[in-house]
């Protein structure tokens, strides 16, 4: 096999590796990527594919039915997964691997920043991040009242406090809502 050709192999199969959240979260809405291994060939093709989790938090696998997958990790969900198809004697040994596409989740922010938008998740995000992701504050933004909208909860954050010592830095989940208000003065 010419070298090249292999190199390029490699290359590509490693690429899908970065496009995937670390062992995040899982919540309604998310699309898995659902691989299947140690069995039939023929299985693996009707099992492995694309799934969205739904509105009430579970995954509908053939076989099995619906297994809930919202509030828990890749990894917890894999599991689950694989003692499922073992304890209904589907398979007896499964080997499940569970991808979320880091293009799927986002981060929003809006208000006064230069360019408001959804902001792709990175397990490395911060607040400041996707502020500079969007361009930066503008003219008018009031930098020591950003809002943290998560979870239904706020958090006021200063950001001048940010810059002066970045381990105050929040680190942003999927879903989050990062909000400027405008300065009054």
């Amino acid at each position: 096999m010419n070298i090249k050709l292999l190199l390029a192999a490699i290359a590509l199969a490693s690429l899908p590796i970065a496009l995937f959240a670390q062992d995040a979260v899982l919540r309604s809405g998310d699309t898995l990527e659902l691989r299947l291994g140690g069995v039939p060939p023929e299985e693996v093709q009707q099992v492995s594919g694309t799934y969205t989790i739904d509105g009430d938090g579970f995954v509908n696998l053939p076989h099995i039915g619906k297994v809930r997958a919202a509030q828990a990790t890749q990894s917890e969900v894999q599991r689950a997964i694989e003692t499922s198809y073992i304890s209904q004697k589907i398979y007896t040994n499964p080997s499940i691997t569970l991808s979320v596409p880091n293009l799927a989740r986002f981060v929003n922010t809006g208000g006064e920043v230069k360019a408001p938008q959804r902001v792709p998740f990175t397990a490395d995000l911060t607040l400041l991040g996707a502020i500079s992701a969007s361009g930066g504050f503008t003219e008018f933004a009031d930098q020591g009242k950003v809002r943290l909208l998560r979870d239904g909860k706020v958090t006021t954050v200063n950001v001048k406090d940010v810059r002066k010592d970045p381990d105050k830095d929040i680190r942003l989940k999927p879903g989050d809502r990062v909000e400027v208000p405008q300065s009054f003065w």
